[in-house]
């Protein structure tokens, strides 16, 4: 038995059982120097990349205090995206499978209210949720926080980038003032340190280093003089590494919009990713990249929030961002779960301070090499090998993904494996196939029945 382990730690003993089943064996470092602190009531300040194991973290400590018995949010946690507060919700429940009768509840924006409100109705133990919606039901007296024992801001330097400082303020302000606050941020710019000196006292500090967490990813820099040679870099560098799936970082809107655009002429499979996209578009572009169906998502750091894709691999920087932990969380991304990232960086001599900056926190000497020297070997593009179908109807019409692919089997020309992920919301259902029974697999679902009804089907184009 390590240090690590968590049965270590003052868990309780069906939380330890529980986390045995799921493979949790040993806490991550974050967890090792946090979780401890967290299950004794301290307030604490905590510094972690993605993947570092922060949700489990809070997760455990919020799931430790519960009073399951007691039917009143006692726990609530504040993230930038839905998109983020799903995967925390997720995880939550999961960690929570051991505890009977338990509700999460998760409110955010770009999603209907009518629903949330008849939830808060029938009440919830913890809340996981976006500062602008938790702020609305607050208003409008639909949410009752007086027994809120722990408060958890994840990712809380992005929640700030993205203007939600006043929402933010009035949650704080209708807390209870006796409770535990948690702060899990990936960076910790400036602007964070007068709400952490406003809402905690005597917090613990952590920071778990991700300067030389790396290793598994390959970095390389490349000289441009100006944007042509820019969009010229990304698509070489597309088209030396044949990537399945890349994300190009770019540090403004307007960027990702004309990049994309200019990617799709080339006829690359690529989407753009930004704060202007609607909520649906939003969930349509991220389940075609997360299915294969798109290869390339262009988008700004704020957007790529709460994006979980597996094996990604490889991150294009258009520019160097801003702030060297910003550099360190994008390219993060690529190479985990003990695979091999590779990411690339464009730089002109206009970012040399930025340069500067990023040398000094890798501690590694940074010299761009010239994209004309990359050869193509391959001149045809990689396409995706998937298309999504989008099926007009989804749990709402009690649909199942064993439904969908009973339904395209049934065609004997359709196989299991030349089908995907398959992923149903409220009110549709998304399944990736294979780019060529495409066509053959929307007339198997136009012409057949799910569930004993009729239901309309398209190829999903972005």
């Amino acid at each position: 038995m390590t240090n690590l382990a968590f049965s270590n730690t003052a868990l309780s003993p069906e939380l330890i059982k529980n986390l045995a089943t799921l493979g949790y064996q040993e806490m991550t470092p974050i967890q090792a120097q946090s979780l401890p602190a967290i299950i004794s009531g301290k307030d604490v300040i905590a510094q972690g990349k993605t993947g570092s194991g922060k949700t489990a973290a809070f997760g455990l400590g919020l799931l430790h205090h519960l009073n399951v018995k007691r039917f009143r949010v006692q726990a609530m946690v504040l993230c930038p995206t839905r998109e983020l507060a799903d995967q925390v919700a997720k995880e939550i429940r999961k960690l929570a499978r051991s505890i009977h009768n338990i509700k999460v509840l998760t409110l955010c924006g770009g999603t209907p209210t009518g629903p949330q409100i008849g939830s808060l109705e029938h009440g919830a133990h913890i809340i996981v949720g976006t500062p602008g919606r938790i702020e609305d039901h607050l208003r409008k007296g639909r949410l009752n926080l007086e027994e809120l024992k722990t408060l958890v801001l994840d990712e809380a330097d992005r929640m700030l980038e993205m203007g939600f400082q006043d929402a933010l303020e009035l949650i704080f302000s209708l807390c209870p003032t006796q409770r535990q606050n948690l702060l899990f941020s990936a960076t910790f710019p400036k602007q964070i340190k007068p709400i952490t000196e406003h809402i905690m006292k005597d917090p613990l500090m952590v920071k778990v280093e991700s300067k030389h967490e790396h290793s598994s990813i390959s970095q390389f820099f490349y000289q441009v003089d100006n944007d042509e040679m820019r969009i010229a870099g990304v698509q070489k560098l597309l088209m030396v590494n044949q990537p399945e799936s890349a994300v190009v970082f770019c540090n403004t809107k307007i960027e990702t919009q004309e990049l994309a655009k200019a990617l799709k002429d080339y006829g690359f499979s690529c989407a753009a990713l930004n704060g202007d996209l609607e909520q649906r578009d939003r969930d349509q572009t991220l389940i075609c990249f997360a299915n294969k169906s798109v290869h390339v998502l262009v988008a700004t750091d704020v957007a790529a929030r709460g994006l979980d894709v597996e094996n990604l691999d490889m991150v294009i920087n258009y520019q160097l961002a801003h702030d060297p932990e910003i550099h360190v969380h994008r390219i993060g991304r690529t190479g985990r779960a003990g695979g091999k990232g590779l990411a690339c960086t464009l730089m002109s001599h206009k970012e040399a301070h930025k340069a500067i900056k990023l040398e000094e926190y890798l501690g590694i000497s940074i010299e761009p090499e010239e994209l004309s020297e990359l050869v193509i070997e391959n001149t045809q593009i990689n396409q995706a090998k998937m298309v999504t179908l989008h099926i007009d109807g989804g749990k709402k019409q009690k649909l199942r993904p064993g439904d969908i692919l009973g339904a395209l089997t049934s065609n004997k020309a359709i196989r299991g494996e030349q089908i995907g992920k398959i992923q149903i919301s409220a009110i549709a259902a998304f399944v990736a196939v294979n780019r060529d029974i495409a066509d053959l697999a929307v007339k198997t679902i136009a012409n057949g029945k799910l569930k004993g009804k009729k239901f309309r089907v398209r190829k999903l184009v972005l």
